[in-house]
């Protein structure tokens, strides 16, 4: 076998280190290199590619959160959206809770970060939504508006209301919240209360609004809270028209088209359309039974940020490949 084959030599492996070295500690440029080598930069481009090739130079990511930069990066890249985080896989299973927790603490995180003063913050009732405001600690000052309605027979913790007064203030910020139930009995009952002056101050909010936070239920038992909502014929009837997800009491088909359906007038939340027009959406949605709807919301384009984990991440990368974007 020739030396070629079997690597780099001890002599050529210390010029490759070196080269290495002056770029990646020393942050020289590749043109830089070249004049003190007296080589071409294109060869100080090849020699690096070598080193990291050979193994004498091991490129490792160490970000601030437990990433999974990879999965990351390929479910972005597959729905072209503006970041999508990825919970690194555990070491042993997690129950649901603990996998809540910790989407809820990135979700904190990065919320943390990209609002600004200027923004109008969208909430939808969610677990995971929840989780997130438990974590967040700070935020500026900005107006918080409640998505949808209360389920009935919710813990008072768990209820979108508290959910949007906790974040209010910690912000400082206005809250604008929906005192009313997620599902009503008929369409007069829906417009008789969306009437009433609060509820229709905050439905007056949802043009302003620039991010939201929202969370991605699958039509199925346990999967979505609209879904538990309702009795078993209409759970039926709408899963026979093409359901697969469910945002904020919104419907989606396979392909993330907004569905019209009797649910539709018998809600108080936020329109698809107006959902659809918020400027950035960041989307809670995780686990494996949860894969078909998360990949039907994406394909609607309303998502710009997806939190996720592991188990959701790879059969969305296998749905994706199935039916890439058009």
């Amino acid at each position: 076998m020739s030396a070629n084959k079997q690597g780099p030599g001890l002599v050529e492996s210390l010029r490759l280190a070196a080269v290495a070295r002056r770029f990646y500690e020393q942050g020289a440029s590749k043109l830089e290199i070249a004049d003190e080598f007296g080589i071409s930069r294109f060869k100080v481009a090849r020699m690096l590619d070598t080193a990291r090739e050979s193994g004498i130079v091991k490129v490792e990511f160490h970000l601030p959160a437990p990433v999974d930069l990879a999965l990351s990066e390929e479910v972005r890249t597959a729905y072209r959206l503006d970041r999508v985080l990825v919970l690194e896989r555990a070491a042993e299973p997690e129950s649901r809770e603990v996998a809540r927790r910790k989407i809820g603490t990135l979700a904190a995180r990065l919320l943390t970060e990209i609002i600004t003063p200027g923004d109008v913050l969208g909430l939808a009732w969610a677990r995971s939504v929840n989780a997130m405001t438990d974590a967040i600690r700070s935020l500026p000052k900005c107006p918080v508006v409640q998505l949808c309605g209360v389920q009935a027979g919710m813990d008072m913790r768990d209820r979108s209301v508290e959910t949007v007064s906790r974040v209010a203030s910690v912000s400082g910020g206005q809250a604008y919240p929906i005192f009313g139930p997620l599902v009503l009995p008929d369409r007069r009952t829906t417009e008789t209360l969306r009437r009433q002056p609060g509820i229709a101050e905050t439905f007056g909010q949802f043009k302003n609004l620039t991010k939201a936070v929202v969370s991605i239920g699958a039509w199925k038992p346990e999967e979505s809270t609209v879904y538990d909502a309702l009795d078993e014929p209409e759970r039926i009837a709408i899963a026979k028209r093409g359901a697969k997800a469910e945002v904020s009491a919104r419907l989606f088909d396979a392909d993330g088209t907004p569905m019209s359906t009797g649910l539709a007038h018998h809600v108080l939340a936020i329109s698809a359309e107006d959902l659809l027009a918020v400027p950035e959406v960041i989307a809670l949605g995780y686990t494996a039974p949860k894969a078909e709807a998360i990949d039907a919301v994406l394909r609607s384009g309303m998502v710009s940020t997806l939190i996720t984990d592991a188990a959701a991440a790879i059969p969305l990368l296998e749905l994706a490949e199935a039916r890439p974007l058009s």
